[in-house]
């Protein structure tokens, strides 16, 4: 069976545009992945608390025969790829790469909860997410009035990084 997967990739250590797109390359290479559809970059404020450098961040849409737990499991390997270091929750990191939705399905797992619990929180995420999906999508409304309502409260900052090339 085909699933429809939306992830959220972000990175600000070293070149961070270029482990964006090391990060999507590795992740269609696997046979079992495919690209549907990519937003623009972002350059995005951190959020958690921890002082750090801004991030690119990036939304994409891809299809999968993977289970949500292979998926998992090949998405770390790439972050690991990448030197993925998970000391600072939250903190700085060369790749992270978060499954926010996986076709309609929802979890409450440790491992691994769907949707994301923190996507309609962070504006980093919901922009780039607006970009590739489609009205129809089973959460477009609460995505819309949460990004209306972070617009409104928080001081997260985001800006689109012009002249990208979308893999």
């Amino acid at each position: 069976m085909i699933h429809t997967v939306y992830l959220s990739l972000g990175s600000n250590l070293g070149d961070r545009m270029a482990n964006l797109k090391k990060g999507q390359a590795l992740l269609l290479s696997h046979p079992q992945i495919e690209l549907l559809k990519a937003s623009a970059y972002y350059q995005t404020s951190p959020v958690g608390g921890v002082k750090q450098d801004d991030f690119i961040n990036q939304a994409i849409a891809i299809s999968t025969s993977l289970n949500p737990y292979d998926l998992l499991a090949y998405l770390h390997e790439i972050e690991a790829k990448l030197l993925r270091k998970r000391l600072i929750v939250w903190g700085p990191r060369t790749l992270d790469i978060d499954i926010l939705y996986y076709d309609n399905l929802s979890s409450q797992d440790p491992e691994l909860t769907l949707p994301h619990p923190e996507v309609l929180n962070r504006l980093f995420v919901l922009i780039p997410l607006l970009e590739i999906i489609h009205n129809d999508f089973y959460e477009y409304e609460r995505i819309i009035k949460a990004v209306e309502e972070l617009q409104a409260t928080t001081d997260q900052a985001i800006e689109r990084v012009e002249n990208d090339e979308r893999n």
